[in-house]
Formats: structure tokens, sequence, C-alpha cells
């Protein structure tokens, strides 16, 4: 494969952080609803400590993403953080009678770490291929998180060797001292995320092409029998906080707090908020979500096209075994270099399913490529 603008513009790096997937089936959100707004807002200034000097809530997080779906809602966060909080929940629920493992909440056993891809680069779908393509080939399952800002992909810490590798194969040269891929005559920036919750070495051989990995795909898709569902009545904007206007700090802080909050007590079909240290809040949310953000005193604290909007399509994968690999970029490569004509695409993967995102114009045109048979020919 030729070297590609997103990788002549990008600027890739490891964040120094290990991170647990948590999954919460959605019977149970409202149970743990307080762990999740305390994981997403704690406390930042003392008592006495001036909000504008002690830096947004935002980034007081190395990586945090916490996403509802129609499946589940889906939590990335750091291992310590992940065991207080939800552990000792979990393990009360397990230990009362008749308890069923498989239908509560739970906390990865694998770790994973998560690389940042920054930079600006070509449209989202071509991203998602090229970022997951190297990977996807060497065997490595991961999770893509598109965010306003950047990209993130969560890989098992045990196979980050592998990661190395397989970028260095690819063209990156690895910067040790700074543990940040660079490449030589290229790098990057957006797109969303896939898998289950596990992965590391594969177990079989891995793919040796990007066709037989798309057979492989969705060769597993159809065994698990995981078709494509889409929710047609959810309109999803890709949005980022503001929060620059130093007049404006403490109001604006104040909206995006007060309109997460309002999004996520509420349980929403659809909502997904990724914070790092280094970005203002990444935000997917449904449009109707949006007026919960508009507060007096603030200065249009999200920015975003609000009149653009996608429509979700999303697979279960809950049913997938864990060394599963290749979602994304074999649905990803389905939709934008498949049989029919270029779709733009997003994808967001959560602990136990994967989401595309496409423009309400190509909805139909995704569906029917997604459903055709595992080789990408069209059906009769």
């Amino acid at each position: 494969m030729e070297q590609s603008s997103l990788l002549m513009s990008a600027r890739v790096h490891f964040l120094e952080v290990q991170l647990s997937l948590v999954h919460i089936p959605l019977d149970q959100y409202q149970h743990y609803l307080p762990s999740v707004l305390q994981l997403l807002f704690p406390s930042v200034a003392g008592p006495n400590e001036d909000v504008r000097n002690s830096g947004s809530w935002a980034n007081s997080h190395a990586f945090l993403n916490v996403s509802v779906t129609s499946i589940e809602c889906s939590i990335v966060c750091e291992k310590d953080v992940a065991e207080d909080l939800f552990r000792p929940a979990i393990d009360r629920a397990l230990s009362s009678p008749g308890a069923d493992g498989d239908h509560y909440a739970s906390i990865s056993a694998e770790d994973f770490v998560v690389i940042s891809v920054e930079g600006a680069g070509m449209e989202a779908g071509q991203r998602v291929l090229e970022l997951t393509s190297p990977l996807a080939l060497a065997g490595i399952s991961l999770f893509f998180i598109t965010t306003y800002y950047s990209d993130f992909i969560l890989v098992p810490a045990k196979a980050k060797s592998q990661v190395v590798r397989a970028l260095e194969n690819r063209g990156f040269a690895f910067e040790k001292s700074s543990e940040s891929y660079v490449n030589s005559s290229a790098h990057h920036r957006n797109a969303s995320s896939s898998s289950s919750l596990s992965s590391g070495l594969p177990s079989t051989p891995p793919p040796t092409n990007m066709t037989e990995l798309q057979a492989r795909t969705f060769g597993l898709l159809n065994r698990h029998s995981i078709v494509p569902t889409v929710h047609s009545e959810i309109r999803l904007v890709q949005c980022g906080g503001r929060n620059t206007n130093p007049e404006t700090f403490v109001a604006d802080e104040l909206a995006l707090q007060h309109g997460l909050t309002r999004c996520l007590i509420h349980q929403p079909k659809f909502a997904s908020v990724t914070l790092t240290r280094d970005e203002s809040a990444g935000l997917l949310l449904e449009k109707r979500l949006l007026p919960n953000f508009d507060l007096p005193g603030s200065d249009n604290v999200l920015l975003g096209a609000r009149e653009d909007y996608l429509i979700p399509i999303v697979l279960n994968l809950e049913s997938l075994p864990i060394e599963a690999s290749g979602i994304v970029c074999g649905v990803a490569g389905r939709l934008v270099d498949g049989p029919l004509h270029p779709i733009e695409m997003t994808y967001l993967s959560t602990a136990k399913a994967g989401t595309v995102m496409v423009d309400e114009c190509d909805l139909d045109s995704a569906m029917q490529a997604l459903r055709l048979g595992v080789n990408g020919e069209i059906q009769p």
C-alpha cells in the first residue's frame, strides 16, 4: 500500500496510562450512574481555589471514554479507577444468590494501552483504514475511538511490542525517547471504535492481504449471525468543548458539566464523551441533546456543525470470541474501498459493540455494502 497523505501528516504516540474496559448492561445503567458521574467529574479545584487557576476538569484524566449506545454503557478508564469505582458494586452483584455473571457489569481482565493520533489528513473513513490496516494484518485486535479533535486506538498492553513492529513495518519510525511514531516521508488526525473485550496474540495466522482480511471479517460476522441494525431515529452530531475564552471560562465549564450531566441522568439512546489531559472534551451526541449545553453566560460551549448529523448502524459483537480481530478495518474496507461507491463513515468501538456512522444520504448504500456476501460480491 502506498504512503498516504494521512500518514504524511500524523503524529502518533502512546499515552502514559494503563486502561481497563468496563461493560454495564443497559438495565443496570441507573445503578451505576453515580459512579459514572463521579468518574467524569472528579474534584479539580479545592474549596478555596479559583477554578480558572486549577485548570479544566476535562483535563484531569489521562484518558477517559464514556459511551452509551443501544447495546450497553461502555467505559474506558484508568485501571486503578475502574477497580475503585466499579469493582465493589460488581462483586456485590455477583455474590448475590443466583447471580449470572454473563448478565452483570464487568471489568476486562485484559489491560489496554492507547495510541493518540494527532494531525490533519484524509476523510474519516480512509483514516480508519490507514490507521487500522497495519494492526489488523498483524492479527492485533483493537478499539478505535474518534473525537472532534483526535483519533484514539486501544490495543492490548501485552501486544504493545507487536503494535510497534506493525507500525514500523508500515513505514513509521519509532522514537524511543518519546514513545512516539513519526513517518519519515509522512504523518495525520479524526474517526471512531471496535472488537470485543480482549485480544492479544492471534490464535491463527493473520490474513496476508486486505481481501482475505475482509473475507474473514464478514465470514466471522455471518457465522455468529451478526447483522447491522440501523437506528434511523437517532441523529448524531460530532462536536467538541470550547474552554479557551478566559472571560467565559467558568461559565463554559459549568455549561459543559451541566449539559453532560443532564444528558446522562436521563439515559440517552446514544452519547459518547472522550477526555484527555491535552485536549478539550470530545463529544458524540444525539442532536436532540444539544440544547442541554445552552446556558446563559456560556460562549457557545460546543464547537461543531450542529446542522450536520450522522445515522448509527450498530453491530452487536457480544458473541464474538475474545481473540477476534480485524472488525474495524474489515467493516471500513467494505464501505470505503468496497464494490459499491466509496461511503464516508466513522466508527465507534465500545466494549461489546461496534457502531458505524454514516450520512443519511449514504445510509441505504452502507446497509447494502454491509449485507453483501463474505467476499463482497453483489448478490443476485
